[in-house]
């Protein structure tokens, strides 16, 4: 066994033991304590945060990381905040805009409505226990719910207002989940490097009831934050 694979061994065993978001030493602290160069140092840390035990946050360093499921089947209502608190995780989002905005061609034909269409481009970046965890773009037609922007203000869960001021039921319609390069805007919302593999998520939400299409998503989700579990059929 090489010291560098023995400090990782080490390492790997304490920081389980650890509450997620703790910071993680320093390259330096790891050299003076296990008694070895800045070069064995920060391949160690590597090697953690490569089999995802670890997270480097880019302006504010490494921390303990709780990976959790994000289960996507049918029957599940489309929401993050419920999926994750199923799982015992603690969800937060913040929302960094939501503008009124006319409907993208694209948009407009995923929600079965005309281009052009007065719509909410909702924006947020999502926390899992208090760590960046996501950072997705919503779209809905505005006169789904005309007050979204004071409702985000009041309640943080887009299934929750749907529900509750749209008298829908929400519902997966369909959804994709493939892994690539986070681009400049996610990686930031993100807390990774541009190019820093993480899942893509896209979405469709319908009206379990009537059927309508209710809410379009693309969500960038840290690889090292959650596993996407897909359950197809019964088991």
């Amino acid at each position: 066994m090489t010291r560098s694979t023995e400090i990782v061994r080490v390492l790997a065993e304490e920081l389980a033991r650890l509450p997620p978001g703790t910071r993680v030493a320093s390259e330096a602290e790891v050299g003076q304590r296990f008694g070895v160069g800045r070069a064995a140092a920060r391949a160690a840390l590597a090697e953690l945060e490569r089999r995802m035990l670890v997270s480097r946050i880019q302006g504010q360093g490494t921390f303990t990381r709780r990976r959790v499921d994000y289960l996507v089947a049918p029957g599940r209502a489309p929401s993050w905040s419920r999926t994750l608190r199923a799982v015992g995780a603690e969800p937060r989002a913040v929302v960094l805009a939501c503008d009124e905005v006319p409907l993208p061609d694209d948009v407009a034909a995923a929600l079965e409505t005309a281009p052009g269409t007065a719509g909410f481009r909702l924006v947020r970046r999502s926390f899992i226990d208090g760590m960046p965890a996501a950072w997705g773009v919503e779209w809905l037609a505005a006169a789904l719910v005309p007050e979204l922007p004071a409702a985000l203000r009041h309640e943080e869960s887009l299934d929750t207002i749907l529900r509750q001021s749209a008298r829908a039921v929400p519902e997966r319609a369909w959804t994709r989940a493939s892994m690539e390069s986070a681009p400049d805007d996610a990686s930031a919302g993100l807390g990774c490097r541009p190019g820093d593999p993480a899942w893509l998520i896209a979405s469709l939400a319908r009206d379990g009831v009537g059927g309508r299409p209710l809410l379009s998503t693309e969500r960038w989700v840290r690889a090292d934050a959650v596993r996407v579990v897909l359950e197809l059929g019964e088991a």
